[in-house]
């Protein structure tokens, strides 16, 4: 069944690439408000499901099955002015050229991934037709076709260079339609590298079988994540970024001049924000735990191993880190509270 692009009216159009927890949950509330949306994904369990039921969005938020229009990669025809990305850091570069073909020639994509894939895109379509975005709102794929939204959470895009463009203000509005506080900004990497500094706590309390919030909310555990997360800063600050915070992360906590009491302040409220979510442990832990797959853990931290090594760098924890979720993936070492304290060294 091939999808065909309207090349009479492609600006209004949407082809999210990845209908997943992010991809699916973002396209059922765009074509639900209106949008021409097409949604691509590999799984073909996923999109037969989603073409013969639609699109089902459960969870606290609300319930709805929006029908929408599902492809696998092989079916698709036609180009899009706008793309959103949005597979796992890991399939970044072989998505990214799969979709080359239909993205238009001034077209842009907009990743809505976690990492720094923007980098990777970049290097496939142009770094003049990428666009980066922050997200950070709660999803999982409970079955083919159904998807479980926990929890609303920050959502920015900006572009690369931090101009204000007229392709900036569609993509912000049409994400308004899916969450009617996302903002843009002039700073988007300070954004994903404040992800990066909180995503480094949320690969840790992966290491474990404990939910986000007792692992944020652990006096014990606090040490630990304390030097994860500042790790990563110090890193963006030789990179002379400024990090932006988000739903409770204080990217200055983590800093060399944050206090004890401004870290302690951070922690409790990013289990104040988690506590919120019917989404209790994180996409990694799942990775681990339900889908016994590979998590995002090498492709998310291999820029900054890159950058911290290049500027001399001393990152011990976030290695450690690396090491340890390759162990678990693979089997070798089970999800256990343990963990923290061989992370700690």
């Amino acid at each position: 069944m091939a999808v065909a692009a309207d090349e009479g009216n492609k600006r209004d159009r949407i082809l999210i690439w990845g209908a997943g927890a992010i991809g699916g949950t973002v396209g059922a509330y765009l074509r639900r408000a209106g949008l021409d949306i097409t949604a691509v994904d590999t799984n073909e369990a996923h999109v037969r499901a989603i073409r013969q039921r639609g699109l089902s969005i459960t969870g606290p938020i609300e319930t709805f099955t929006q029908p929408l229009s599902g492809s696998t990669p092989a079916e698709l025809s036609g180009a899009w002015d706008t793309v959103f990305l949005c597979v796992k850091a890991l399939h970044t570069e072989p998505a990214a050229r799969q979709l080359l073909p239909h993205l238009a020639k001034n077209g842009v994509v907009v990743s809505l991934q976690n990492g720094f894939n923007e980098l990777a895109i970049a290097e496939v379509v142009g770094r003049e037709r990428t666009m980066g975005a922050f997200i950070n709102f709660g999803a999982d794929v409970l079955d083919p076709g159904v998807v479980h939204f926990g929890g609303r959470g920050a959502v920015v895009v900006g572009e690369l260079d931090g101009r204000v463009t007229p392709r900036l203000a569609r993509v912000h509005r049409a994400l308004q339609f899916f969450e009617p506080a996302a903002i843009t900004t002039d700073n988007i990497w300070g954004y994903l590298w404040g992800k990066m500094g909180y995503g480094s706590l949320l690969f840790a309390s992966a290491l474990t079988p404990a939910s986000i919030v007792e692992v944020l909310d652990s006096r014990s555990a606090r040490p630990v994540l304390t030097a994860l997360a500042r790790e990563v800063m110090a890193v963006a600050a030789a990179e002379r970024v400024t990090p932006m915070g988000f739903n409770g992360y204080d990217p200055a906590a983590f800093g060399p001049n944050g206090s004890a009491a401004a870290i302690d302040a951070s922690f409790d409220a990013m289990v104040a924000f988690n506590r919120r979510s019917a989404k209790t442990h994180s996409g990694i832990w799942r990775d681990i735990a339900i889908h016994h797959r590979k998590t995002e853990c090498d492709a998310q931290f291999a820029p900054i191993v890159k950058l911290a090594r290049r500027s001399g760098i001393a990152i011990p924890h976030i290695e450690r880190l690396i090491s340890l979720m390759r162990e678990v993936e693979s089997g070798e070492r089970a999800q256990s509270l343990e963990n923290l304290a061989v992370l700690a060294g």
